[in-house]
């Protein structure tokens, strides 16, 4: 069975009240919020990694939801780097949680979120049938997108966006932020996926949101078109969105890059990069 059937499966086995079940239709309005589990990976380490999502199935309204009673994790929470701002419909590897290598398959955590009223768990646990591979598709070789958000920064690759290793920045409500992203990829596409031979889509796609703070944010193009550079990667490029904050205050806004594989890798859970920029507001 694929990863992605198995995160479905786990999605239709959530926790939850008598009076709201996971099959749930999704509504404009008023609806609830679940985690979905893609699935876990070991680190070079020995430690082990959960890759989250969620799915909110309000169609037509993202949801906030503070780290708190409503939205913790735990045993260790109730803050573990999960989201607080959801966005409309299923998204997919948005977060990672990493434990210890003495994590043991009969320990777990859960992923607790009352959104409307309406309370829904899910366990996070090491089983074997749910292990991943989100850093390289074996059968093409196919490997996630390479981001830095200065030239000679920092590198991010693959699903490893966690509040602790955010990069840091300062912007103004009048001025908003210039948000610059370089990205090279090997533009190859996951084996599940069946991407185009014709008219294929941008090598690498940038997804920004919000992902914590007080107030809305809003950017001017997503996605933000890549200026293509030299380089020896198969694909080398910048792309630049501003973001706009309706209200001073901490944010972390959140960046998934996706490759030709597109969301979820084809059904592969590989091949993104997920990163989060955190930003201090002043008026």
């Amino acid at each position: 069975m694929r990863p992605l059937c198995l995160a479905l499966t786990l999605l239709t086995g959530v926790w939850a009240s008598a009076q709201q079940l996971p099959s749930e239709p999704f509504r404009q309005f008023g609806a609830s919020v679940t985690g979905a589990y893609e699935g876990w990976f070991t680190n070079p380490d020995g430690s082990h990694s959960f890759l989250v999502g969620y799915l909110n199935r309000n169609t037509n309204a993202s949801i906030d939801v503070p780290i708190g009673p409503n939205n913790r994790i735990e045993p260790g929470g109730p803050d573990q780097g999960q989201p607080t701002h959801f966005l409309p419909g299923r998204q997919t590897g948005v977060f990672i949680i990493t434990v210890p290598k003495e994590f043991t398959p009969q320990q777990r955590l859960t992923w607790t979120i009352v959104a409307n009223g309406q309370p829904m768990s899910i366990p996070l646990r090491l089983n074997e049938l749910y292990e991943v591979r989100p850093f390289t598709d074996i059968a093409v070789g196919n490997q996630p997108p390479v981001l830095r958000f200065d030239p000679n920064g920092p590198v991010f690759q693959g699903p490893i966006g966690m509040v602790a290793k955010a990069i840091p920045r300062a912007a103004t409500v009048a001025g908003g932020l210039a948000l610059p992203v370089w990205a090279t990829d090997d533009a190859k596409y996951s084996s599940g996926s069946n991407a185009p031979q014709r008219n294929p889509p941008p090598p690498v796609i940038l997804h920004w949101s919000k992902y914590r703070g007080p107030g809305e944010v809003t950017f001017d193009k997503l996605p933000p078109a890549f200026e293509k550079l030299a380089g020896e990667a198969a694909f080398f490029g910048k792309a630049t969105v501003t973001a706009k904050f309706s209200q001073p205050g901490e944010y972390l806004l959140h960046v998934t890059a996706e490759d030709y594989s597109g969301t979820g890798g084809g059904g592969e859970v590989c091949c993104w990069t997920t990163a989060i920029v955190k930003v201090t507001v002043t008026p």
